[in-house]
């Protein structure tokens, strides 16, 4: 590769992978002072429970049938497209459908990390209000939409936990650029903020090769010549270095559904971008690595247009237990 398609190719990983890693970020976003209110458009509650539905036999199915298998899981593992209005609106009216159901039901977020647990806790059990719990955790629209918030809520009004589930983003980075050994000698107190993978899903596997393909794309290039030998190395090691982030994080969330199921808490419901649990990504491998035997539902919303033949696209088969066809934004 020449030096212009090395450069080019290295600012397309950096650009990639700045937005992928923003999936777990609640610090990417200007803080709360700077956008103190939610502004995304309502959407009626029917509306939120009228979207298109296929299990994962590619077959149509209903509301209250999703309700119901969500309902007798262990855990819900829900894929977001992150900001959609309508697929956060319907996130929010399962979980609030099945608050009824299930006495001890506790909600995990990605959008919240482990050192914001008591921040958290102060305003679901009325410690503080919510404008004190956004300026506490910087929550903005990017970070906090409407969605997420009436979820918190639901969990509040039920008297439910709700989880910080993500590693905070200063160790996440020592993932990246240093690895994972500097992480270990860190201290019991910090490490109870991280959980470092016990393995990475090897390439040549669908959830590796995915990553490595969605942070190399350049869809305005061209395709570029066959790299040298030295441009290769140095991006595979780009992408090993990512995808050790992007492993810290699946492998966090899981040990904190984990650790929430055996407090007796179920089912535990996380809402996670789409990645990490489509055709049983990193998350979901992680999670059945940590607690084998748990029944889990993942649900993926799919941000295009519902199929018109009755069965998902072909390229969405086998994506969930639940495809869920939201529209466009």
């Amino acid at each position: 590769m020449n030096t212009k398609s090395t450069t080019s190719c290295l600012a397309a990983l950096t650009l990639a992978s700045t937005l992928l890693s923003a999936c777990g970020s609640s610090t990417s976003s200007p803080r709360a002072s700077e956008s103190p209110t939610i502004t995304a458009p309502m959407i009626a509650p029917a509306k939120a429970r009228a979207v298109t539905i296929f299990n994962e036999d590619g077959r149509p199915t209903d509301w209250a049938t999703l309700v119901a298998a969500a309902s007798e899981a262990d855990v819900i593992l829900i894929g977001e497209n992150h900001g959609h209005p309508l697929g956060l609106a319907a996130a929010a009216a399962l979980w609030e459908d099945m608050l009824p159901r299930c006495p001890r039901a506790a909600l995990a977020m990605e959008f919240i990390e482990r050192d914001e647990q008591s921040r958290l806790d102060d305003y679901l059990t009325g410690i503080t209000d919510e404008a004190t719990f956004r300026k506490r955790t910087n929550r903005v629209e990017g970070n906090y939409p409407r969605g997420h918030a009436q979820m918190i809520d639901a969990a509040k009004a039920a008297s439910r936990p709700v989880i910080a589930a993500n590693a905070p983003r200063p160790y996440v980075r020592i993932a990246r650029t240093g690895g994972y050994d500097k992480l270990v000698s860190l201290t019991p107190e910090q490490k109870r903020l991280f959980r470092i993978p016990d393995e990475l899903p090897a390439r040549g596997t669908r959830y590796r090769d995915d990553f490595d393909k969605i942070m190399t794309e350049d869809p305005g290039q061209s395709p570029a010549p066959a790299p040298d030998p030295a441009a290769e190395a140095q991006r595979r090691a780009t992408l090993d270095a990512t995808f050790r982030s992007q492993s810290m994080w699946d492998w966090t969330m899981a040990e904190s559904v984990a650790a929430a199921l055996d407090k007796n808490n179920a089912p535990v419901l996380l809402i996670v971008g789409r990645f990490h649990i489509d055709f049983e990504g990193g998350l979901a491998q992680a999670l059945k690595k940590l607690h084998p035997g748990s029944k889990t539902v993942r649900i993926s919303f799919v941000d295009a247009p519902a199929p018109t033949t009755g069965a998902p696209r072909e390229e969405d088969k086998a994506r969930a237990n639940y495809i869920i066809y939201v529209g466009t934004r």
